[in-house]
C-alpha cells in the first residue's frame, strides 16, 4: 500500500508496516529485514520516475520506493532511480490527487492490483 502521498512530488510505498492498519504511526519504518547499497546514477526525478526510497544514510534502501508525482530533480544523484511509467498516468494523477491526513497519509487504502515489468529495450 501506498503510506505517503506528496501532492505534486512523490508517492511512496513499499513499506510492509502498511498491511497493518494500527501501526500507521510507524508507516515509513519498516523495511525487509536487509539494505541496499545506493547506486545513484544519471536518470533524472521526472513525473514518472521511481526510485528507492532510504533514510538519511544512502545504503539505507530496502523494500521501499517513490514515483515522483511532480519532478523533484533535487533528488538527482542522492537517490537510486530504476524505473520509469510507461502507461498509466491518469492513475499516478488520481493516486497522487487522493485525499490525505497529517502527515501525507492517503485516507483510504490505496494499493496496486497488477503491474507490468517490461525491460527497457522493449520500449518503443
Amino acid at each position: 500500500a501506498f503510506h505517503r502521498i506528496v501532492k505534486g512530488f512523490m508517492i511512496q510505498g513499499g513499506d510492509p508496516l502498511t498491511k497493518d492498519a494500527s501501526k500507521e504511526d510507524m508507516w515509513g519504518t519498516g523495511d525487509p529485514g536487509y539494505k541496499i547499497k545506493a547506486e545513484f546514477n544519471d536518470h533524472s526525478h521526472a513525473r514518472g520516475v521511481i526510485s528507492m526510497a532510504r533514510s538519511n544514510n544512502p545504503d539505507s534502501a530496502g523494500s521501499q520506493f517513490f514515483i515522483c508525482h511532480g519532478s523533484p530533480t533535487q533528488l538527482d544523484h542522492q537517490y537510486t532511480t530504476f524505473g520509469k511509467l510507461i502507461k498509466g498516468d491518469a492513475v499516478l494523477e488520481k493516486i497522487g490527487t487522493t485525499a490525505t491526513h497529517p502527515p501525507d497519509r492517503p485516507n483510504k487504502p490505496v494499493t496496486v492490483e497488477s503491474i507490468k515489468i517490461v525491460p527497457a529495450d522493449s520500449i518503443k
